[in-house]
């Protein structure tokens, strides 16, 4: 009966214990619940050390790529800057001939494109260029059909007596509609559009609206107008309108006559249908008004202070240019010291000084390092102040061809230093030769690296999640020993106290 009874009183104890790990509701809480170790960190160990050697290197490869399209970015940004503002700078004619008038009467520019040598010249200007200019006699209301029809228009010259010849020139009719009637400004507007080479504005004065018409420049620009009122159109009609020089028709005065420029360049007399003339090669006149007070003088100043500072400018940004991309390509901690483009880079830039600039044949300076920009022996540059004022002195057309602005869509057309630095940032920019390859190549590294990465992250989880498994499956079996041990334990000890 002893012994029933502590079988009985064991039974009921030990099924409570096990019900209790059997309701556990987190796995890895589980975890350890058995054996006493700590299995979910063993697990998490384990797994770490597994993937370790493969996680330290896909990190050092992706900070790698990182480094290297920083590296790319940061040397295609510099030489593109470093050409832009050098480019720019000479575009906008500060490192030219600069040219200039004694006078407001004659504008003088250099020609888009153009280099001058020199000037030296006086201008006298005797009669403006002007555009026929004609303005209805009558005025017209702001509301209220102007008339329906249309309009010829004729170009050509008037001769001294007054009598207009057309030029031959054909232009076709301009129709006057309802709707373009409604308005002056509606038959102002039509004219122009036509583009026959007469414009049409309106006026107001104190009487109402006027029409102005107006031709461009030149004695050939003159013009007459024929209106043709259509069929029942409203008298008076459009015919208000007509420009004539032959006949007083109670049209529109012709206020202003078409007529050339007259002036004269040292003396040469010459005429110009335009007040946009061009003189000397690569010079442009822009003739502003009569000269009064007699010729206006013409002439050219060197641009040497602007030059001195540009090379003392471009060689210092020379020197951080080349220091980035030292960095960039170091045999030894460079992140870029494998990379053919940045080699490329580099030897480009050294070449930079004993380069050709200006292709002359004449014995005049040709190359940077001529003029006074030597190299030392880091492969930086310095300027030699004598030599470059030497230089600047005895031969200023030689320098300031070098640092002519380059030509083409891109800048890169010519010998001189704006366009090979253009060249050079071009070909850097590229993507199947220059830097831009290679941040074509790394970003696609990285996106492969990405994969990877996200591969290692699975197996990872998924190692992760069977070796829990297998744990807990040999914790739950420790678990049953262990309920099982302390069922038989406590037996024997009921068994001893029972003797």
């Amino acid at each position: 009966m002893a012994i029933t009874t502590s079988t009985a009183t064991a039974s009921t104890t030990t099924p409570k214990t096990t019900t209790t790990k059997a309701t556990t509701p987190n796995l890895a809480n589980a975890l350890g619940a058995g054996s006493g170790v700590d299995t979910t960190a063993l697990v998490q160990s384990l797994v770490e050390a597994q993937f370790a050697n493969k996680n330290a290197q896909l990190t050092k490869k992706s900070e790698t790529l990182t480094a290297q399209i920083s590296a790319v970015s940061e040397l295609k940004s510099g030489i593109s800057s470093f050409a832009s503002a050098l480019s720019t700078l000479a575009e906008t004619g500060g490192l030219s001939t600069q040219l200039s008038s004694s006078g407001a009467a004659v504008k003088v520019s250099v020609a888009t494109g153009s280099k001058v040598a020199s000037l030296n010249a006086s201008v006298s200007v005797a009669r403006l260029a002007t555009p026929q200019v004609a303005v209805t006699k009558d005025t017209f209301a702001t509301t209220g059909s102007i008339g329906t029809g249309t309009l010829q228009l004729k170009l050509g010259s008037v001769g001294a007596d007054g009598t207009f010849a057309a030029n031959g020139t054909t232009i076709p009719p301009i129709t006057i509609t309802a709707s373009d009637a409604a308005s002056l400004q509606g038959v102002a507007d039509k004219i122009t559009a036509a583009k026959a080479g007469v414009t049409a504005s309106v006026v107001t004065d104190a009487n109402g609206q006027r029409l102005v018409l107006r031709s461009t420049e030149g004695a050939n620009q003159a013009f007459t107008l024929t209106a043709t009122p259509a069929s029942g159109s409203a008298v008076p009609g459009l015919e208000r309108l007509n420009v004539d020089f032959d006949t007083d028709n109670g049209g529109a005065d012709v206020v202003t006559r078409a007529g050339n420029a007259v002036f004269s360049i040292d003396g040469v007399p010459m005429v110009s249908a335009s007040n946009k003339v061009t003189g000397e090669p690569g010079v442009n006149l822009e003739l502003k008004a009569v000269t009064t007070d007699g010729p206006v003088t013409l002439s050219s100043s060197k641009p040497t202070e602007a030059l001195t500072e540009a090379v003392n400018n471009v060689v210092a940004a020379y020197n951080e240019m080349l220091a980035s991309v030292n960095k960039a390509t170091d045999a030894i901690t460079g992140d870029l010291r494998a990379d053919p483009a940045a080699q490329s880079l580099k030897r480009s830039l050294q070449k930079l000084s004993i380069a050709d600039l200006t292709g002359a044949k004449d014995g005049s300076p040709t190359t940077l390092a001529s003029i006074g920009i030597a190299t030392n022996n880091d492969g930086t540059l310095r300027v030699d102040k004598d030599m470059l004022t030497r230089a600047l002195a005895t031969n200023p057309d030689a320098v300031e061809a070098m640092f002519a602005a380059g030509t083409g869509t891109d800048k890169t057309t010519g010998t001189s230093l704006p366009a090979a630095l253009n060249r050079i940032a071009a070909n850097a920019k590229s993507t199947t030769l220059g830097l831009g390859a290679s941040d074509k190549r790394y970003a696609e590294a990285q996106t492969v690296l990405a994969k990877e990465q996200a591969k290692v992250a699975e197996q990872t989880e998924t190692t992760s999640t069977r070796m829990t498994q297998q744990f807990a499956a040999s914790e739950a079996r420790v678990a049953a020993y262990k309920a099982q041990q302390t069922f038989m334990e406590n037996q024997i000890k009921m068994w001893t106290r029972s003797e």
